[in-house]
């Protein structure tokens, strides 16, 4: 992980209100000294921004900022992608499992923003694999999909999550819960999974590009391509419960989704280390699609 805090030049003002945002080639700064502090680098260099007036300094744009233990940080990255929950992340660097949970989303804010940059913004070269990972977060009252695009390379393009009724075999008992709950959070929805793979499909293939998707054979998948017009998708399909060898077209998303299970605690089946907010679910997904996949 880049540590950006031997930058010998600040990318911008840390304050949104300043008016170099608007402009950034009219911002100017001064050096204004050093401080010191307990933990690497001991040097820190601070800077003023000449339009605003603002103090700063490069630990300002640091993965580590405000970190009392910034070692942590990638100790606790390469626990997220080993399977580890986080109370045993916590308990083998004698923390607070809050404070794994916090690495977590930091490490995952910056994981997004990392992928976002990797992220080709033309037209992708490769065919295109997508599918939804069924998961769920704080109960199996609260399903959700986490719709993965992948390539043949095993990049993942993007992904983005839809909220989902729980369905299947319930006692009667669960049914009254669920419509409990329904009544007092709203039901989901239904046509959430056409919703949310357009928006993902709008982002990873631009304006008038010209892709081929593969695909399983879920009709809202259809019905989201056909509202894509300014897009030319060549749209295969395949059937789920064909067998998931490495000749089976959906092969980069099945194995991904087998890579997902394998390396994040939190996606196990019959697990008690699941995530209990759906952000933090997206979080932790980011830092695996950023190491467990390079």
């Amino acid at each position: 992980m880049s540590n950006l805090t031997f930058l010998r030049r600040p990318p911008f003002c840390p304050n949104p209100d300043c008016d170099s945002r608007t402009d950034p080639t009219t911002w100017r700064f001064q050096r204004k000294g050093f401080y010191p502090r307990s933990q690497p680098p001991h040097r820190i260099q601070r800077y003023r921004c000449s339009q605003c007036g603002r103090y700063f300094s490069s630990q300002t744009f640091a993965t580590t900022y405000w970190l009392k233990r910034p070692r942590l940080l990638e100790l606790v990255f390469h626990r997220l992608v080993a399977c580890s929950a986080l109370r045993q992340i916590a308990r083998e660097h004698r923390v607070s499992h809050s404070t794994i949970r916090t690495l977590s989303d930091r490490l995952g804010r910056h994981c997004l923003l990392f992928h976002e940059r990797l992220r080709p913004k033309s037209t992708p070269t490769e065919p295109l694999v997508l599918d939804g990972f069924r998961t769920f977060e704080h109960s199996q009252y609260w399903p959700m999909d986490v719709n993965l695009v992948v390539g043949p390379s095993l990049f993942v393009y993007g992904f983005n999550d839809v909220e989902l009724r729980r369905s299947g075999t319930m006692r009667p008992a669960q049914r009254m819960r669920r419509a409990v709950l329904e009544r007092r959070f709203g039901r989901p929805d239904p046509d959430a999974t056409r919703k949310r793979v357009e928006a993902l499909l709008r982002r990873v293939i631009p304006s008038r590009g010209e892709v081929v998707l593969r695909s399983d054979e879920h009709p809202a998948y259809v019905r989201a391509i056909a509202r894509l017009r300014d897009r030319t998708i060549l749209h295969e399909q395949t059937s789920s419960k064909a067998a998931r060898t490495t000749r089976n077209p959906l092969f980069p998303v099945n194995l991904s989704d087998l890579l997902i299970r394998h390396s994040s605690a939190n996606h196990k089946r019959e697990t008690i280390a699941f995530s209990k907010r759906r952000q933090s679910a997206l979080y932790r997904l980011a830092v695996w699609g950023c190491g467990a996949t390079t």
